[in-house]
């Protein structure tokens, strides 16, 4: 199993950054390689990701969410295995600090020589930042919410 943490600053209160973080559906317009995401429940999203050229399917169950703390999820069917949260920390009224934990395991000779050169790791950066760069150029106005706890 792997391991990759990684955060960011972003310029929106905790409430926004957080509420955009339950909209998985619009992952796919800043997370490079995730060409779709289904909410089918409350808990279970399904993910398509093409990255390096594999494609993978799997669905993931929300293991914990409470607003404006974090979001955890782990792989429950499917090619990719992988666990992670996500914690929001308020920095001050208008801005946000993002951390990401992800536990994963490399599938096949590609992911396992991916994992050794950093390539998880800065997919994760440049999602985060692409993140920030979303939410940010909206004008701090997320494009819904999801406020249940899990």
């Amino acid at each position: 199993m792997s391991q990759v943490e990684e955060s960011i600053e972003v310029d929106v209160p905790v409430r926004t950054a957080y509420d955009q973080w339950t909209q998985f559906e619009d992952f796919p317009r800043f997370m490079d390689g995730v060409e779709r995401i289904e909410q089918r429940t409350d808990t279970l999203t399904h993910w398509v990701t093409r990255i390096g050229g594999v494609q993978r399917e799997f669905d993931a169950e929300i293991t914990e969410q409470i607003p404006d703390e974090r979001v955890a999820w782990t792989t429950v069917d499917g090619e990719a295995k992988q666990a992670g949260v996500v914690t929001f920390h308020r920095l001050d009224e208008a801005r946000t600090k993002v951390l990401l934990q992800l536990d994963y395991d490399p599938q096949g000779l590609a992911e396992n020589v991916g994992d050794k050169l950093g390539f998880v790791k800065r997919q994760a950066t440049g999602d985060l930042k692409r993140f920030k760069e979303f939410i940010e150029t909206r004008g701090g106005v997320e494009t819904g919410a999801w406020r249940g706890r899990v």
